[in-house]
């Protein structure tokens, strides 16, 4: 309750000393905002304790399989969720960081070993939409979830900073503050039905490792999303060690206030069952497998669902002195330290698989694998996304074109690269039609079920047309052409996919009709879409073809992204 009680007094003094002081001009704002975080947000978490996941006294009936233990036995399934990965940080199809001089085998092998959706989409350009349509199998618009929850006032930060490199004022809509909620009432509605709860009903034990980023009050958590079990950060993000910890290199990114958000808030804890926080035993991405390999160890006499999200390589940029003293030949210090990140994600990934397979439960499980959308323009490093342009927070390939990798030895075959476009609302459905699972009949699911390009890998599959939107920039891919619709700037971009699959080719102005035609397909679309729950505060500048270390200039191309 004290701890309650200084978040709100902390809040408080920042819209007073933002509001009466007039530091909005130039980033002033952001000094202040940072300086109250650490004065009145830190707080040191509980001691670490040991978590003890339950295990089941008696393997539970799944419907369709009352014989719990016969020979049929419905498939474990785990899905693993990266945060941030770029297109690039994977060596799978030749790229990798540093020049490919940082390997992950782990990953890869799950493509190589099961299949590979070539042409893969997240659900949207940031983290919480997107993760809200891979629990859904629903586009996030159609439930009001359209943006990420964040505080006003942070939002205000956001809408009146100018970082050093930008060359366009990002946007603060106060016009909007009517329709805003109370952020603690912010979060993924109760009435939506997540894969969890899906496969809870099916008899499976649901279980949830990492990020959760649905909604922080208790009432929005993943315990409460029909997860039975379910160990997760007390916020969106996380330091992975403390800031001065002797097994921890840093690499901070002052040009980004995001980042020094971050470590000015000092986050380092984590809720069992929405109980107290308290501090992982060590480097988060290692303690995460930790507990997920104990979760596996407790259920695995019965069908499981697993959910680990890691954090990595979100930042804050922190790496351990074993993974980055690993990476001496990478000169650049924030390069080496990403990259050790993703190293030990790729470590981690495999002892997961190691241990599906000490267990004897390699062959039955259905391991899924992908990003919540693309690398972000504000780590301050070129390539994450190559050979695709744009970032995390845009709609090209960039920031939505994400790795998506199944791997399930008893169901699906080897090596097979499925080419028809698909979308992470499709694990969903994917995995109802693995598990024999129901779909919901009450409401409109917008995945498809991929287990059936499996046997036809080169077919580009049923005629279908993706859409995504955030505020007024809004997308849609339909055959091989994909249009882009934005208000800030006022700008089409339309391009033909199999042609120009890296988007330098803007087309629009050549092909009239076709964006006239498309354009309405989106109107239809965005019709049949609900308000959003809370509006997008604050909209920034982002650069398509530059990071944010580097410097914006007159012709750069860019569009501006809402929370």
């Amino acid at each position: 309750m004290l701890k309650k009680v200084s978040i709100f007094l902390g809040l408080v003094l920042a819209a007073l000393v933002l509001a009466v002081g007039g530091l909005y001009a130039k980033g002033g704002s952001a000094e202040v905002l940072l300086w109250v975080v650490k004065i009145f947000l830190r707080h040191e978490d509980a001691p670490n304790r040991e978590v003890k996941w339950a295990v089941p006294t008696a393997p539970t009936a799944i419907a369709g399989n009352p014989q719990a233990g016969s020979e049929r036995k419905p498939p474990n399934i785990i899905l693993i969720v990266a945060d941030d990965l770029g297109y690039n940080d994977i060596t799978l199809n030749g790229g990798g960081l540093a020049k490919g001089t940082v390997p992950t085998p782990h990953i890869n092998s799950l493509a190589q070993q099961g299949a590979n959706f070539e042409t893969s989409y997240s659900g949207n350009a940031t983290c919480a939409p997107s993760r809200a349509a891979m629990m859904t199998g629903r586009y996030p618009t159609r439930f009001g979830f359209e943006f990420t929850p964040t505080p006003k006032q942070f939002m205000k930060v956001i809408g009146h900073y100018k970082g050093p490199n930008q060359l366009y004022d990002a946007i603060y809509h106060a016009e909007r503050e009517k329709d805003l909620i109370p952020y603690e009432t912010m979060g993924l509605p109760r009435s939506e039905i997540t894969m969890a709860k899906m496969l809870k009903g099916q008899g499976y034990r649901t279980l949830h490792v990492g990020k959760w980023h649905l909604g922080d009050a208790t009432e929005f958590r993943s315990h409460v999303h029909g997860f039975d079990e379910a160990l997760s950060f007390q916020h969106a993000s996380s330091l992975y060690l403390p800031e001065n910890d002797p097994n921890v290199v840093n690499s901070k990114q002052e040009f980004d206030i995001i980042d020094r958000f971050q470590w000015a808030a000092g986050s380092f804890g984590m809720h069992f069952n929405g109980g107290e926080a308290f501090k992982p035993k060590r480097y988060v991405t290692d303690y995460l497998t930790d507990e997920a390999e104990k979760a596996i160890e407790a259920n695995r006499n019965q069908p499981f669902f697993l959910y680990l999200a890691y954090t990595a390589p979100h930042t804050p940029l922190q790496a351990t002195k074993e993974d980055y003293e690993a990476l001496s030949h990478i000169e650049d210090h924030t390069l080496r330290v990403y990259a050790a990140m993703v190293r030990n994600l790729d470590r981690n990934i495999g002892r997961v698989l190691q241990s599906l397979k000490d267990k004897g439960l390699d062959d039955n499980t259905l391991v899924i694998f992908t990003s919540d959308n693309g690398g972000a323009h504000y780590v301050g490093l070129d390539g994450l996304n190559k050979p695709y342009r744009g970032w995390k927070a845009t709609f090209f390939e960039g920031g939505i074109r994400v790795p998506l990798f199944m791997k399930w030895p008893a169901g699906i075959p080897k090596g097979v690269k499925p080419q028809l476009p698909v979308n992470h609302m499709d694990i969903f459905t994917t995995v109802a039609a693995a598990t024999g699972a129901k779909l919901p009949a009450d409401r409109p699911i917008d995945g498809i079920n991929l287990l059936p390009q499996l046997s036809k890998p080169t077919d580009k599959g049923p005629d279908r047309t993706l859409f995504w939107r955030t505020d007024t920039y809004r997308v849609i891919r339909k055959g091989d052409w994909k249009l882009q619709v934005a208000q800030n700037p006022r700008k089409d971009w339309l391009f033909n996919m199999v042609v120009d699959p890296t988007e330098k080719n803007n087309l629009a102005d050549k092909e009239p009709d076709r964006v006239a035609s498309m354009k309405k397909e989106l109107e239809a679309f965005n019709a049949t879409q609900v308000k959003p729950s809370w509006p997008s505060m604050a909209e920034a500048a982002i650069a398509i073809d530059k990071n944010l270390r580097e410097k914006m200039v007159p012709g750069d191309e860019y569009v501006y992204y809402g929370n």
